[in-house]
C-alpha cells in the first residue's frame, strides 16, 4: 500500500471481475474508493468459493482496501443516494448499463467535471463476459497439443479471466487519464471500455490478428511451445516438469551451456546449414529437433542439479507447480515482499495479503488492508460525502434504504 492517490476519492459500483480490479488497484495507490453495492449484496457477493463462514474469497480479496456502502438499490431513495454520492464525489468506476440511473449524461447534468469509467460488454452494447470474449478472440483455438488433428480439435480455454484483469487494469489507467484531463481543461468525460474491445484490441496490439491476416489462415497448435522462438516444457529424471525459455541469443547460450549441449548442437546446425544463436527463427523452424536433443539431456539429470547448473549458467526457466503448492512456495509468497501478514479478513481465514504490485525503492510499503464487511462504512460515508445528520441516516436505516455491516452474517 502506497499514499500516491490519497487525494483522490472514487466511487466503484460494480460487480464480479473488471470494474472491482480497477478499484482495487487505485485503492492500492492509497486512493478512498468507496463501493456502493445493493443491501443483500451485488451479483458477485457470494462468488464461488466460499468459506464455512458463508464469505466469498473472491469478492475478499478484489475488495481489499476498500469502503463498503449498502443501499437499497431497488428503491427510487437508494438510487438517488447512490448518484449523490456519485456526484459529490466527481469520480466513478462501474459495470453498471449505459442506461441505468448512473447514466453518465444524467449525473453530468449537475456535476459537469464528472470523470466516470464505465466497462462494458461489447461496443454495440451486447453482453460479454471474459469467457465469452475469449471464445471470439481466436486464441482457444490456438491452443492444446500439437498433434491434435486441426479439424477436429476442441477449443482449449484458458482458466484465468485473463481479459477481466487487463479490463481492470485499463480502467485504472484510462481514470487517472481522465483526470489529468479535467485538470487540464476543467471538464468531465465518460471513458467508456468495452471488455470485448480490450481482448480484440490487445489481440491486434500483439501483432496476432495482423499475422493471421499476412498468413491468410489460422496459426496451428504447437502444444506448450513458445510460438516463434525456443521454449517448451521438458521433463527431468526424477520426473519434475519445468519449462525453459531462451528468446534472446545470451538466453539460448545459457541454456545449451546448461544442458551440456554444444556440441551436439554444433552439430545439428552444420547438419541443417544453420546458425541458432543468430536467430529465434532457426530455433523455432527446427525446435522438434532441438526438443529432441534437450529432452535426452534432460533424462539424465534430477531437477535439482539441472535447477542448479541452469541458475549458475543465467538460464530462463521455472518449474511446474501446482497452484496449492505456489500458494505456500516461500520464494513466490512467504519470503516475498509483496505479501504482507494477513489484516483482519471478513472471511476469519487468515492467509497471505497482496500489497500494491509496484515497488518504490528506499521507501516502506505499508500493510495490506482488509477488505470489508458488506456496508461497514454506510454511516461514515454518508455522513461526511452528503453531511447526512446521525438522525436522518438511522431513518434510512429503519426504513431499509440504508444497510449496516454484515459482520454477523451466517
Amino acid at each position: 500500500m502506497y499514499d500516491l492517490l490519497s487525494d483522490l476519492k472514487i466511487v466503484e459500483v460494480s460487480s464480479f471481475v473488471a470494474s472491482p480490479t480497477a478499484g482495487l488497484y487505485c485503492a492500492q495507490m492509497g486512493a478512498e474508493v468507496v463501493r456502493i453495492d445493493h443491501k443483500a449484496g451485488g451479483l458477485d457477493y457470494d462468488r464461488y468459493m466460499v468459506t464455512r463462514e458463508g464469505r466469498s474469497l473472491s469478492w475478499e480479496n478484489l475488495n481489499r482496501a476498500k469502503k463498503s456502502v449498502a443501499l437499497d438499490l431497488n428503491s427510487t431513495e437508494g438510487r438517488e443516494l447512490a448518484a449523490e454520492l456519485v456526484r459529490k464525489t466527481g469520480q466513478l468506476i462501474t459495470n453498471l448499463p449505459l442506461n441505468s440511473f448512473l447514466a453518465h449524461e444524467k449525473l453530468a447534468e449537475q456535476c459537469p467535471e464528472l470523470v466516470s469509467v464505465r466497462i462494458m460488454g461489447w461496443h454495440d452494447g451486447r453482453q460479454a463476459m471474459d469467457f465469452t470474449v475469449n471464445a471470439a478472440s481466436g486464441y482457444p483455438l490456438m491452443c492444446g497439443p500439437e498433434e491434435w488433428d486441426p479439424a477436429t480439435a476442441p477449443p482449449v480455454n484458458q482458466i484465468l479471466p485473463a481479459w477481466d484483469f487487463i479490463t481492470g487494469a485499463y480502467c485504472a489507467f484510462a481514470m487517472l487519464a481522465g483526470l489529468r484531463h479535467r485538470d487540464r481543461t476543467g471538464q468531465g468525460v465518460e471513458m467508456r471500455v468495452p471488455l470485448g474491445d480490450v481482448a480484440i484490441g490487445t489481440m491486434f496490439n500483439a501483432g496476432a490478428g495482423p499475422e493471421m491476416l499476412y498468413r491468410g489462415a489460422d496459426r496451428e497448435r504447437i502444444g506448450n511451445a513458445i510460438w516463434g522462438a525456443f521454449g517448451r516444457d521438458f521433463l527431468s529424471r526424477d520426473g519434475k516438469r519445468f519449462m525453459v525459455a531462451a528468446l534472446t541469443p545470451k538466453q539460448w547460450k545459457a541454456t545449451v551451456e546448461a544442458f551440456g549441449l554444444a556440441g551436439e548442437v554444433a552439430a545439428l546446425e552444420a547438419e541443417l546449414g544453420v546458425d541458432f544463436a543468430a536467430s529465434d527463427h532457426f530455433r523455432f523452424v527446427h525446435r522438434h529437433r532441438l526438443f529432441a536433443l534437450f529432452q535426452q539431456s534432460a533424462d539424465q539429470f534430477d531437477y535439482g542439479d539441472l535447477a542448479e547448473r541452469l541458475s549458475k549458467a543465467g538460464a530462463t526457466f521455472e518449474r511446474y507447480r501446482t497452484m496449492y503448492e505456489a500458494a505456500q512456495d516461500p520464494d513466490l509468497v512467504t519470503n516475498n515482499p509483496l505479501f504482507g501478514p494477513s489484516p483482519a479478513n471478513p472471511s476469519g481465514f487468515s492467509y497471505p495479503a497482496t500489497r500494491s504490485f509496484a515497488n518504490i525503492p528506499e521507501q516502506p510499503v505499508g500493510q495490506p488492508r482488509p477488505a470489508p464487511y458488506l456496508g461497514e462504512h454506510s454511516e461514515e460515508v454518508l455522513a461526511e460525502r452528503l453531511g447526512l445528520a446521525s438522525g436522518e441516516i438511522a431513518r434510512l436505516i429503519d426504513r431499509g434504504v440504508v444497510a449496516t455491516s454484515d459482520k454477523d452474517k451466517k
